[in-house]
């Protein structure tokens, strides 16, 4: 087994509120190399929350109650109480990841092996501690622009010698994948996975990308990794999701140290090797 997997996660829309943590201070956090940045991210969104309410709007995509709580978390972002991430993230994969029915073992695991991308904070340990707040990485702040590209160069160092040699379970969607520019020939592979569901069209069967329930999905082979510290593809074949999700191997695309890989729903492994089912997009 080569050394420790990384895996990389998206954060969550949904938080909890308050804390009972300090407010968040320089080297209190994992990747203490980003607190430059970090303070630069954080300025720049408090000064943003002074805008009008459409512009606020516009910047955080949320409107309403939901709007005011975000603009009040986002002014008091440097003076709020925190708590760490694993708690502070109360999103679908997070509720499926369930941190605190772990095994310890596991617990102890993701807080190092376990690497979540986030708009303000860049990157996070799972117990680093973060106050309430809401920024998108998507979103574009003044003087900085968007944040999935101001934080690029960022991140790409920062983990530059922590995936160095590794394998990296990247469960990342698009719009956080786009803040890390890795040099793949350095890490030992670098997993994609897609969960993928039959779906029939005009009597032709596809299979079309799992979407509004992809979260929940990733959230629970989380669990299997850190639980098997699984390095290669191979060993999903012993991994019983529990939606019913299972390996595909025949599916299994490489490209250099790219590796993607799907879990399908009642997989029928023998109709997929045939070359019967082509992948589609939902």
């Amino acid at each position: 087994m080569t050394a420790r997997p990384i895996i990389l996660v998206p954060p969550s829309e949904g938080k909890a509120t308050a804390g009972e943590g300090p407010a968040w201070r320089p080297g209190t956090s994992r990747f203490s190399e980003l607190d430059a940045a970090r303070e630069r991210v954080a300025a720049s969104l408090v000064r943003a929350m002074r805008g009008g309410r459409d512009r606020r709007k516009a910047l955080l995509g949320v409107s309403g109650d939901a709007l005011e709580h975000a603009t009040t978390a986002n002014r008091t972002v440097r003076e709020s109480a925190t708590m760490p991430a694993i708690d502070r993230y109360t999103g679908v994969l997070y509720g499926a990841l369930d941190h605190r029915a772990m095994p310890r073992r596991s617990q102890s695991r993701a807080a190092d092996q376990l690497v979540v991308f986030s708009g303000l904070w860049g990157l996070l340990s799972p117990i680093d501690p973060i106050p309430d707040y809401k920024l998108k990485m998507g979103a574009s702040l003044a003087g900085l622009g968007k944040l999935s590209t101001w934080w690029r160069p960022w991140l790409t160092d920062a983990l530059a010698a922590v995936t160095e040699g590794r394998v990296v379970w990247d469960l990342l969607p698009n719009e956080h994948a786009a803040a890390w520019a890795p040099d793949d020939a350095r890490l030992a592979s670098r997993i994609h996975v897609r969960f993928v569901d039959r779906s029939v069209t005009d009597g032709v069967e596809r299979l079309v990308v799992v979407s509004h329930w992809n979260k929940l999905l990733k959230g629970a082979l989380v669990r299997h990794v850190l639980a098997t510290q699984l390095d290669d593809p191979s060993g999903l074949e012993a991994f019983d999701h529990p939606l019913g999700y299972r390996y595909a191997p025949s599916l299994t695309t490489r490209d250099g140290n790219r590796v993607t890989v799907s879990l399908i729903r009642g997989a029928d492994t023998s109709q997929e090797a045939r070359g019967e089912v082509a992948i589609g997009d939902r």
